[in-house]
């Protein structure tokens, strides 16, 4: 297994944008990746988009940002509204917000939905987010889900204790209107990123996992 080193920035802080069709998605999808480049690179800053939720869960997805994001040097949190489920119908409208983002942003690393995503609304998010970005380093994360849609990825972060323990933590602490889903459960998150950690010898066993489609070196 070869070990990518993240280039340079050149100077300049660098900026994670993390894309998430709802309100939980980017807190289990790459939020242990988060925390760990927040550590690493301390002058981040971050643009954390979230496109669909109701009263209730932008409360919700608000927290977790602000727990997620406590360690970036600066943060910008958009929590939009479309209807859950129903993104395909509204295309047109979500593609008119990504163009908006793409005239403001530049982006040193993108985190979106897998393209393989069983969800319409995740699938729908990754191929607006390839449209808009096509020259920028993205990476695809994935989600548990009852579909049962877990591939093979092909690029690993390997995370500290303290890190996969704060990213099952504060997600379950951020969204308890989810506790009443089955699945939605530490053992899950946990057992996902166990076995990403078993995948890419991670030296604390704990990993999380994405799709990376392509790298120039």
């Amino acid at each position: 297994m070869q070990t990518f080193k993240w280039p340079s920035t050149k100077g300049k802080n660098p900026r994670i944008l993390c894309l998430g069709a709802h309100c939980d998605d980017i807190e289990i999808g790459c939020g242990g990746t988060v925390l760990r480049l927040l550590e690493e690179f301390p002058g981040c800053h971050v643009d954390w988009i979230v496109f669909s939720s109701n009263p209730v869960r932008r409360k919700e997805a608000q927290q977790g940002a602000r727990l997620f994001l406590k360690n970036a040097a600066t943060r910008n949190v958009v929590i939009l509204s479309y209807r859950d489920s129903f993104f395909p119908y509204h295309g047109a409208k979500i593609k008119q917000d990504f163009e908006k983002l793409k005239r403001k942003l530049e982006p040193d690393l993108v985190f979106t939905h897998s393209q393989n995503d069983f969800h319409q609304d995740h699938r729908a998010v990754n191929e607006l987010t390839w449209n808009t970005f096509r020259d920028h380093p993205v990476l695809e994360y994935e989600i548990p889900k009852y579909d049962g849609d877990l591939g093979r990825p092909n690029f690993f972060v390997q995370l500290e204790p303290e890190m996969y323990q704060n990213k099952v933590r504060y997600t379950v602490e951020a969204f308890p209107s989810q506790h009443k889903k089955r699945w939605f459960e530490k053992e899950t998150f946990l057992s996902l990123m166990r076995l990403r950690g078993m995948e890419c010898n991670a030296p604390r066993g704990y990993a999380e996992a994405f799709y990376c489609r392509k790298v120039v070196l």
